[in-house]
């Protein structure tokens, strides 16, 4: 009787410790990486939740294909092109930003939030696929199971997506609306800028 209950508890166990490795290594990973800072600019200018529920999905998508897949799933499309429509949708969002009072009047962006979700969702998935993250979750699911490392690694992603949310959406909020609306420009203007530069690069 004790026999099947201490191989059920060492296999929790080693599910926690699996979990926690990947949530401890992503989290690590992403704090102040490129994602969390889209996210914080896009919830200072939109509201929040549209914003955390894309980036969730994201990220959930990218575990996934990293775990089931491994490392070869940033071989399906190549780096140029990755980088190239990234380049497009932050330079997207960047002019969006910095004309948006000039088409929209004096309506406060974070009001509107139409589409968010979508945007959040392709820009995130674009910007991470192949990322440093992505290929350390293939990793880790190379040598531990597929389950607890895509939860771990979820967990961290929607954690340091959560911080970034927040911070978006009460401290930059404080600022005067088109400053905010300028300085969010001129940051995905210049990631714009450097997924041009790995364009560059890589041909």
């Amino acid at each position: 009787m004790a026999a099947p209950f201490l191989v059920k508890l060492q296999s929790l166990n080693q599910f926690l410790a699996t979990t926690a490795t990947s949530l401890g290594l992503v989290a690590l990973a992403e704090l102040g990486d490129k994602s969390q800072m889209v996210c914080m600019t896009l919830a200072a200018s939109h509201r929040p939740w549209p914003v955390l529920g894309g980036a969730v999905v994201a990220f959930a998508l990218l575990n996934a294909l990293a775990v089931l897949f491994g490392a070869s799933v940033a071989a399906w499309l190549p780096d140029w092109l990755v980088a190239a429509v990234v380049a497009v949708l932050f330079a997207f969002f960047g002019f969006k930003s910095l004309l948006e009072e000039e088409e929209r009047g004096e309506v406060p962006a974070w009001q509107r939030g139409h589409g968010v979700f979508l945007s959040t969702l392709l820009l995130i998935f674009m910007a991470e696929f192949g990322d440093k993250t992505q290929l350390a979750v293939a990793g880790l699911s190379g040598t531990q199971k597929a389950l607890p490392v895509w939860l771990g690694a979820t967990l961290a992603l929607v954690g340091t997506t959560a911080l970034g949310v927040w911070t978006g959406c009460t401290v930059l909020t404080r600022l005067p609306m088109r400053l905010v609306q300028k300085v969010c420009g001129l940051l995905f203007l210049l990631l714009a800028v450097g997924a041009v530069l790995r364009v560059v690069q890589v041909l």
